[in-house]
């Protein structure tokens, strides 16, 4: 008895436990690609695209309101706003403050740049195009979110169908067989 405990508290000892893993000042761990990173959470961007559309509805300033908008928002989104917010503050042209930076961003904030470029160099209102970005990025989270549960109900029902079908057969069908071929072997028809 005493032998199996040492073996176990050995055991516990030389166990690697969970990886370490640096973390950066923005808490993502250091060392990992930036390719693998999560995408950001869409309802997140709606919110935000939300409160950028309800400071320039209450009539705020675009950098004011790209800057107030930027502190509700996931930090991809909220650095192109205070970029942006701060280019336009100095007195950048729109079109250079809402350029696309080089490299890959989230397609909504993309659309989002393309929108207020489009909306300062036609003068329509950036307000109602933003309220429906957040209600397009909603939209495509609630169908992201359907075919999830389709595809997993679909894969779901794969190991059901293993476990059931082999059960069926067993307890349904050889039952029946076997009392049906013991009538017909007990009678003498074969």
């Amino acid at each position: 008895m005493t032998g199996a405990a040492v073996l176990l508290a050995a055991a516990l000892l030389a166990w690697p436990g969970p990886p370490r893993h640096r973390v950066g000042p923005d808490r993502r761990p250091i060392g990992r690609p930036a390719r693998g990173a999560r995408r950001s959470d869409p309802l997140a961007l709606a919110a935000a695209f939300d409160v950028l559309a309800v400071c320039l509805r209450a009539g705020m300033p675009v950098p004011a309101a790209a800057r107030a908008a930027s502190a509700a928002a996931p930090p991809e989104l909220a650095g192109l706003l205070r970029g942006a917010a701060d280019l336009l503050a100095l007195g950048a042209d729109p079109a250079r403050a809402w350029a696309a930076p080089t490299g890959r961003i989230e397609p909504s904030c993309a659309d989002l740049l393309r929108l207020a470029r489009r909306s300062a160099s036609s003068g329509t209102a950036l307000a109602q195009g933003v309220t429906e970005l957040a209600d397009r990025v909603r939209q495509d989270a609630r169908h992201r979110g359907a075919a999830a549960a389709e595809r997993a109900g679909v894969l779901i029902a794969g190991p059901l169908g293993l476990c059931f079908l082999p059960a069926f057969v067993c307890l349904g069908i050889v039952p029946v067989i076997a009392g049906l071929a013991g009538r017909v072997l007990g009678s003498g028809v074969l």
